[in-house]
């Protein structure tokens, strides 16, 4: 049996496991198919990383983030173990070295994109690398019944074919206890095998602030709360506008979204992390993945479609185990918002078969041609040319992939490309004045080949760093050259791909199934409701809303959500009870008469919920007793029994 703590103890310094990753370690380890449940921040790096490095061979691991990758890449290099990644953006060069590093280099872990699982390079070289485990990050992403469905998680399952003696780790922080059976049967696990931690976070205070003034609701919240936070809203736009608003009023932020270079999303995502911008402002293509302790709040300007979203995005506070906050802001036209987001995201299906009829014209494919067929989307340009919206396009889209008709994927990095127009001998006849220019071309002409006959992909951040050039300087030449006719530079961009799976079909014949469709629906407004049920709700602690919408089973409240405090503000001090109570007994014994709430509130001048509580417990003590809506004082036990004497 491998010494599990020992290679923890080697390579991360840490004494113990925490939770249930010894659990989850020692599971995986017996070469068992195994699924873990652990809430963000709960360690599921060390939990397959540690029984990876226990077994000879080499882990695969599948994560949609791209970030999350070279950060864990990063990282393990830096304690001396050898990791490589492949991702959409690098060139082909960089990744057939990459594979073949995995082949022969002695690669402990090989982290991949779900969408590269399926290329033709990756199945050929995965046929001679010995793998050891696979481990599938945000294993949600399989299940057609969760909230993040990524149809791209389904080529998992090939590779299983091809590996079919090697375990499969699955790790997940959101999943209900229908997605967590389909995960199973999606990644074909051998038997059912669950571990769950629990997903309470005792230090996070969830809140719903009821506003019709968010912007000024959220500016309050920064100014009362010191330390770093993250501002959540669904519209791209919106996120500059809030940063912009936070800094007009003395509140360093920045913002990201999924619309930005990769250049600046890393370069805002640093200074954040460092604590040069107090708030970033974000969509939610912002967090996975980011290691950031100490953040403090996270709002959520706009509600989201599920309680998955949101217990994940709120879970990015307070994972240092300080105190933190998880506030939404909520109005009454989110409801509005919310149901219309019902249509947009699954159009009538009439609408659906128009988009696909529509995209055929676009590409001008004809009937029972286009399968295996790729092209670039611009969804704006179609958009205009059709008379369409983006958002039911791009949800139209999303249920032809579903259903089998063609692949849609959003956008993905397209990777900088160039060609020289010079022949070889004409580019040595050229003098250059500048050196950095004459720098950059010659290390462009040893670091690739095939300039000269076609376009080659390559990398600005790897032409910086060998050039000692910074990136927007081999930007900047690059761009100069293609002006003076040297070389052709084709810029990165991010492009969203439709490939055709099928033949083109005849549009009444689309068949968009119960299963693709109604029940997909259904799922999807299930979780609006108790979205909404969330952040209407003032009567239940909102911890223990969350935990039971996760199937887990909470006996007490939290103590700190604003329901919690609202309950406990409400409850009077012994000292008021005792109080209260004495006025109520002596108004009783005075009267004449039996009284009702509003008489004795009329002649106390107590508030009457604040009498109620007292008249509830005082008749639960059987001290009052009440007939037809009055109140009076029970009469004491020793007369009745004299009563009943009398009377027997």
């Amino acid at each position: 049996m491998p010494d599990y703590k020992e290679i923890l103890k080697q390579y991360w310094g840490y004494d113990c496991f925490r939770g249930i990753q010894e659990e989850i370690i020692r599971s995986i380890g017996e070469g068992k198919d195994t699924l873990g449940l652990m809430p963000t921040g709960g360690g599921k790096s060390i939990a397959f990383q540690v029984p990876a490095l226990a077994r000879p061979g080499l882990c695969i691991v599948v994560t949609p983030l791209i970030a999350l990758m070279k950060d864990q890449v990063q990282n393990l290099r830096g304690r001396g173990i050898k990791a490589a990644a492949v991702y959409s953006g690098m060139s082909r060069e960089e990744i057939v070295i990459a594979l073949e590093n995995c082949i022969f280099g002695g690669y402990k872990f090989l982290y991949i994109s779900p969408e590269r699982l399926s290329t033709e390079i990756f199945k050929t070289k995965l046929r001679r690398m010995d793998v050891s485990m696979i481990t599938v990050d945000e294993a949600h992403c399989i299940s057609q019944w969760g909230y993040d469905f990524r149809p791209a998680y389904l080529n998992i399952a090939e590779i299983r074919k091809l590996l079919p003696e090697t375990p499969v780790l699955a790790l997940t922080a959101t999943a209900t206890p229908e997605v967590v059976k389909d995960i199973q049967a999606r990644l074909q696990f051998r038997q059912e095998n669950v571990f769950r931690m629990s997903f309470e976070r005792k230090n996070l205070a969830y809140v719903v602030r009821h506003t019709e003034d968010k912007d000024a609701e959220m500016l309050h919240i920064l100014k009362c709360m010191e330390g770093s936070s993250i501002v959540y809203t669904r519209n791209r736009k919106k996120t500059k506008e809030i940063s912009d608003l936070l800094n007009r009023n003395g509140i360093a932020a920045t913002f990201y979204h999924a619309g930005l270079s990769d250049a600046a999303k890393d370069e805002r995502q640093k200074a954040w992390v460092e604590g040069k911008f107090r708030v970033m402002a974000a969509t939610n293509a912002f967090g996975m993945g980011i290691d950031k302790p100490n953040v403090r709040t996270v709002i959520h300007a706009d509600v989201p479609d599920s309680p998955e979203a949101y217990f994940q995005e709120a879970g990015r506070a307070g994972r240092d185990g300080q105190k933190a906050y998880a506030v939404l802001l909520f109005c009454e036209r989110d409801k509005v918002t919310l149901k219309r987001r019902v249509s947009d995201t699954f159009p009538e299906k009439d609408y659906i078969r128009k988009v696909y009829e529509d995209i055929n014209y676009y590409y001008q494919m004809a009937m029972g041609d286009g399968l295996g067929c790729t092209f670039a989307f611009n969804i704006d340009e179609f958009c205009r040319n059709f008379k369409h919206y983006p958002v039911q396009t791009d949800s139209a889209l999303k249920i032809l992939t579903r259903a089998g008709y063609l692949e849609y994927t959003d956008e993905q990095d397209n990777a900088s490309r160039l060609m020289f127009t010079l022949q070889r001998d004409e580019l040595y006849n050229i003098r250059e004045q500048n050196p950095e220019t004459e720098k950059l071309l010659r290390i462009i002409l040893r670091s690739y080949t095939g300039l000269f006959t076609d376009y080659v992909y390559i990398n600005e951040d790897t032409l910086a760093t060998r050039s000692g050039l910074t990136r927007q300087q081999v930007y900047d030449i690059l761009i100069l050259m293609t002006k003076r006719r040297i070389l052709h530079y084709i810029p990165g961009k991010k492009t969203p791909y439709i490939v055709y799976t099928r033949e083109r079909q005849e549009t009444s014949r689309v068949h968009l199934s119960r299963e693709v469709y109604e029940d997909r629906k259904a799922s999807y407004i299930r979780r609006i409701e108790a979205m909404l049920e969330y952040a209407t709700n003032d009567e239940h602690c909102r911890s223990r809303m969350l935990l039971r919408y996760f199937g887990e089973k909470n006996e007490h409240n939290c103590g700190q959500c604003d329901i919690c405090l609202h309950r406990r503000a409400a409850e009077p001090s012994q000292n008021e009870f005792e109080s209260v109570s004495r006025q109520l007994e002596d108004t009783l014994a005075q009267s004449p008469s039996p009284l009702t709430l509003q008489e004795l509130v009329q002649r106390t001048g107590i508030p009457e919920d604040r009498l109620l509580q007292v008249v509830n417990h005082l008749l639960a003590e059987e001290k009052l007793v009440q007939r037809h809506g009055k109140l009076s004082l029970a009469e004491p036990i020793e007369d009745k029994g004299k009563i009943i004497s009398a009377h027997s």
